[in-house]
């Protein structure tokens, strides 16, 4: 085991710290001590400690803000741009996916059409096994139901989702607010989000059946906070 992993699972094994790392990935805006003391019901200066030893091993990352009302800038923590991968022996299944990426890439449109078949039928796989592994009955569902097992099917899978049904509209509006590909999106942007479109939309076609899938926003900028859609059920 090298020296850095030993270092996260040793920040990790106290169980409060690590429930502090869940829920600032779940967050969408940056997070202070206050916040956390407050989520926790722990003193500030124990926040502060956690946050300090998620912070010593590239986990989440500070800054400082000035808050516009006078007084010492307040420090902000979020979630750093470093992976963290704790597996025995190590796997480097991440590069070996770059290697995929680039050599469908090289072959054209005809490379992008088979990565999208390939989202399409991963996200029609992933609902199957979920439903299967409940015994759900799709044809018992109410449409708040499916859209709840949708949101856990992306919760799953670390998306960080909000989704949101208007039934006045019959429209689903989601968001995903964690990207899986992230790393490797200021290379293939383009790519990748064109997959994770068929990925979704083979998610919600298992559930929906034919509907239509529109983008409000394409994830173009690796920065950005989110990718933004909407489901309109035919």
């Amino acid at each position: 085991m090298d020296q850095n992993t030993l270092k996260i699972t040793n920040v990790l094994s106290d169980p409060t710290r690590f429930s502090v790392y869940q829920y600032i990935t779940k967050q969408r805006e940056n997070v202070t001590v206050q916040q956390i003391a407050e989520q926790f019901s722990i003193h500030p200066n124990v926040a502060r400690l956690h946050l300090t030893k998620l912070e010593d091993v590239n986990m989440i990352v500070s800054e400082t803000q000035k808050t516009g009302k006078g007084g010492r800038p307040s420090r902000y923590y979020k979630l750093s741009d470093e992976v963290i991968q704790l597996q025995f022996p190590y796997r480097d299944y991440q590069r070996l996916a770059k290697m995929a990426l680039e050599s469908l890439v090289e072959f054209g449109d005809r490379g992008i059409e088979a990565l999208n078949k390939m989202g399409f039928k991963y996200g029609q796989e992933c609902a199957d096994l979920y439903v299967k592994q409940f015994r759900f009955d799709l044809s018992n569902l109410t449409m708040n139901e499916k859209v709840k097992i949708i949101e856990q099917i992306a919760i799953n899978q670390g998306l960080n989702p909000d989704i949101q049904y208007s039934e006045e509209k019959d429209e689903i509006e989601f968001s995903i607010y964690n990207c899986t590909f992230k790393e490797l999106m200021s290379e293939y942007s383009a790519s990748l989000c064109s997959m994770h479109h068929e990925l979704f939309r083979g998610i919600f076609s298992y559930f929906l059946g034919e509907h239509t899938l529109r983008d409000n926003m394409k994830l173009t900028d690796p920065k950005a906070k989110a990718c933004s859609y909407a489901i309109i059920k035919l």
